[in-house]
């Protein structure tokens, strides 16, 4: 965080405190709800549905620095957390109001971090 020290970071993030950055290959789960449509027996077309993923989340973030490459974490901490709002708020822009229910990032198996739009959920 530049808002911190480098005590106060490396106190708060440990290991994740590197001046040369770490790397996480993250696994994202987008669940969508609504009432499913009588014709096509889905919630939304699943096609359309990675089509969109792959425009809020693969093209800005896959093989990417998150600090130094995506203009959001310029000025605000990439935390697993903050990755899941990120990733909500994009997917938002491109979905239909309301069909999005949460997002859910997997740093590792142990470490996941759910996001339903106005909580955070840190399993």
């Amino acid at each position: 965080s530049k808002s911190l020290s480098d005590e106060e970071n490396l106190k708060l993030f440990g290991k994740c405190n590197n001046p040369n950055g770490h790397g996480h290959n993250y696994k994202v789960i987008v669940t969508v709800r609504g009432e499913i449509d009588p014709v096509s027996g889905m919630v939304m077309n699943l096609t359309d549905l990675k089509e969109h993923m792959q425009e809020a989340i693969m093209e800005p973030l896959d093989h990417k620095n998150l600090d130094k490459d995506v203009p959001y974490f310029s000025e605000v901490v990439s935390t697993t957390e903050n990755l899941a709002v990120f990733i909500w708020d994009n997917l938002q822009k491109l979905l239909p109001q309301g069909i999005l229910y949460k997002v859910e990032v997997h740093e590792t198996e142990q470490n996941v971090v759910v996001y339903k739009g106005e909580q955070t959920i840190v399993k």
